[in-house]
């Protein structure tokens, strides 16, 4: 069992038959009053994000999420397919499940998996990506008094803001996790 005053970005717990990832919180403590937790929380399966005050004494199963290595293979437009490398089974996940992880993510990488007893619910790209800028506008030459940045189209068809050194062919570092460039390679 797990508290409300325990309750952290990230944790996984159980309520009302559903699962919760907690994506913020803050401790209460008025001056009048008895102290609260406002958290905002994931629905870890359909993705929707609510706004709950709990009690700190509040109790919460705690929900234990496996997280599996996995390699992403091809999309068939309306699935996405990924290989364990143990077994060798291929799971199909569709576009919700994977939306925030397929920009950065190319044929035969790989990615983590995560599921929530033993169904796929959520794929994590990661944290760094070298990935091939294909589309972005060349620097112009006197815009280099300050931090300028323009947008560039990476293979997968992530858009990222690059400084204006970068050209069109040229593989980039990419911090999944901010979508920020982070340096040429």
């Amino acid at each position: 069992m797990i508290s409300a005053g325990d309750l952290r970005k990230g944790t996984t717990f159980e309520l009302d038959g559903q699962v919760y990832s907690v994506v913020d919180f803050l401790h209460v403590k008025p001056g009048k009053g008895a102290a609260f937790v406002r958290t905002k929380l994931k629905n870890v399966k359909t993705g929707a994000v609510t706004e709950t005050t709990f009690n700190p004494t509040a109790k919460f199963q705690e929900a234990v999420i496996e997280r599996k290595e996995m390699q992403y293979l091809y999309s068939d437009g309306e699935l996405y397919y990924f290989m364990d490398q143990e077994t060798f089974d291929q799971i199909p996940l569709n576009y919700s499940q994977v939306e925030d992880a397929i920009k950065y993510l190319k044929e035969n990488m790989f990615a983590i998996i995560k599921f929530y007893k033993g169904e796929a619910f959520s794929v994590e790209a990661p944290n760094f990506v070298e990935l091939q800028v294909v589309e972005c506008e060349p620097g112009v030459r006197g815009n280099t008094t300050s931090n300028v940045m323009k947008p560039a189209k990476l293979e997968t068809g992530a858009v990222v803001q690059v400084p204006l050194f970068v050209n069109e062919g040229e593989t980039i570092r990419v911090d999944t996790r901010t979508g920020e460039y982070m340096e040429r390679v």
